[in-house]
């Protein structure tokens, strides 16, 4: 990490991060759509040269260079030259290697002063968003599904999101509490020793490698995830039953197994006979 300061950004402090993998990964990327654009340019440039049907005209020339680019969207990186009769490219060195340079770098920019939120903090922070994204990702598909409803007045708008928040801090408790017999990682303190900086990319730690290498618990039990886990609990049931022509009724809870009895004692919810 490194903070700097810009005279187009004055009252904000601006944290570059460089993340190594990051850096490795778009250059391996880059290296691979370069190649695969000059296959396929030097595919235009033998059709211009070959002696029966040659490639003529630059709008035929320039619509097949134009398709291959626009596959690719490495277009910045060549310098193009199209005649009548002929075609021809150079990679631009210059430009991917200044590109380069920008290889695993970030900017995060912030108000919040450096007494109350310092580098590390406001990475730390900025990194925590993917656990909104998630959470709606939540609301909207995997878990909750809350379908779209059009509300036109302030309260009622108001009122569904707040519904939606509501449901969500139900599942998010849930999921806290549950993470022994999800694949969820519970040890989240292992999890972040496993990190070699507040930039590099999230770990799990060795507990939750464990569960999903295995698929059961430290207590032999099968691991879910928290979908599967609650349809196996909807199959726990409450009979009602009838004696004496109806004149007596009891009700009677299934037998749960022992995986529907420890997600309930993991809840703090007892199980009423």
């Amino acid at each position: 990490l490194a903070e700097i300061t810009h005279e187009d950004y004055p009252d904000e402090r601006l944290i570059v991060c460089h993340n190594p993998l990051l850096d490795q990964e778009r250059k391996r990327k880059r290296q691979e759509l370069l190649r695969a654009t000059e296959k396929e340019l030097d595919k235009i440039v033998l059709a211009t040269r070959r002696r029966r049907q040659p490639l003529q005209g630059k709008d035929q020339i320039g619509l097949r260079v134009g398709k291959v680019l626009g596959r690719y969207k490495m277009a910045k990186h060549f310098n193009l030259t199209i005649s009548a009769t002929s075609f021809d490219y150079q990679p631009d060195e210059a430009r991917i290697a200044a590109e380069e340079q920008l290889d695993g770098l970030y900017v995060i920019r912030t108000t919040v002063p450096a007494d109350e939120m310092d580098s590390h903090e406001v990475v730390r922070g900025y990194k925590s968003l993917s656990a909104v994204e998630r959470a709606f990702r939540s609301m909207k598909t995997v878990d909750l599904k809350v379908r779209p409803i059009h509300h036109r007045l302030p309260n009622r708008v108001r009122a569904h999101v707040l519904l939606c928040m509501l449901a969500y801090y139900v599942e998010w408790h849930m999921r806290q509490a549950l993470a022994p017999i999800l694949f969820d990682d519970e040890d989240q303190a292992a999890a972040e020793a496993q990190r070699s900086s507040v930039v590099a990319k999230a770990q799990r730690s060795p507990s939750a490698q464990r569960k999903a290498q295995r698929k059961r618990t430290e207590d032999d039990l099968p691991v879910h995830s928290f979908q599967t886990l609650l349809k196996d609990l909807a199959t726990l049931t409450k009979n009602h039953l009838y004696f004496d022509s109806k004149q007596t009724t009891t009700s009677m809870l299934a037998e749960p197994t022992q995986l529907q009895a420890r997600a309930f004692e993991l809840l703090g919810v007892p199980l009423a006979m």
